[in-house]
């Protein structure tokens, strides 16, 4: 499983992602920016308590990003088909808090990455630094053309801080006739014969195609208890 660390290190790769929060009228609203800093708890990010984006993770506690990653951009081929070259997606949900100014002031101290956050700080005083210290997410490699793996996709979910994820992918059931029909319609290459048939969850895109051809109804999506 991923540590902070490593989701920190594939966030940073990206630079700046999109940061999605409760916009407290039912609905969500999202922004530009990154994180900053990682250790133990969690992952930092800064903003002032004049912007929305401050009011609503404190009186939403939530905050969601997401952001991608590739070495080219997307092309397209002939029957204007795209063409996406290898890279990956990563993303992160869970409870955002704010740091109190000791705690604060105390980070500035112990760890360089937040010289930004002192910087910030002396020259807009209403800064604050808030961390997601409680949250699960997912790393999904992509190489839809299959140019540098023998299938699509690679998934890795993680959390940290007490909270909980679904392993990603479709699930069989013992109603499974072993008939090989999912196996055929499965483009990723994530179907696995057996007694039951079984899907490699970190494999499996979650696309349906399966699902869809089964006789029998034995695949079921996976959902967060």
């Amino acid at each position: 499983m991923l540590s902070i660390k490593e989701a920190y290190e594939l966030f940073d790769e990206v630079g700046c992602c999109s940061f999605a929060t409760l916009d407290g009228a039912g609905g969500v609203d999202s922004r530009i920016a990154h994180f900053f800093a990682y250790d133990d708890e969690g992952l930092y990010l800064r903003t002032m308590t004049g912007k929305p984006f401050y009011r609503q993770m404190v009186e939403g506690g939530k905050l969601s990003v997401c952001g991608e990653h590739t070495k080219a951009p997307c092309t397209w081929d002939d029957d204007d088909m795209p063409h996406f070259q290898p890279g990956y997606m990563v993303r992160v949900s869970g409870d955002v808090r704010v740091l109190s100014p000791e705690e604060t002031q105390q980070h500035i101290a112990d760890d360089p990455r937040f010289a930004v956050a002192d910087y910030d700080i002396k020259k807009y005083p209403e800064t604050v630094v808030l961390v997601l210290h409680r949250a699960w997410g997912e790393l999904y490699k992509y190489d839809f053309n299959m140019v540098h793996m023998d299938h699509k996709v690679l998934r890795e979910r993680f959390a940290w801080g007490g909270a909980e994820f679904v392993e990603p992918g479709f699930r069989i059931t013992d109603d499974c006739i072993e008939c090989g029909a999912c196996a055929s319609a499965c483009t990723h290459k994530a179907i696995v014969p057996g007694s039951p048939y079984s899907i490699r969850g970190s494999w499996c895109d979650e696309c349906g195609n399966c699902h869809d051809v089964c006789p029998s109804g034995a695949i079921v999506e996976k959902r967060r208890p």
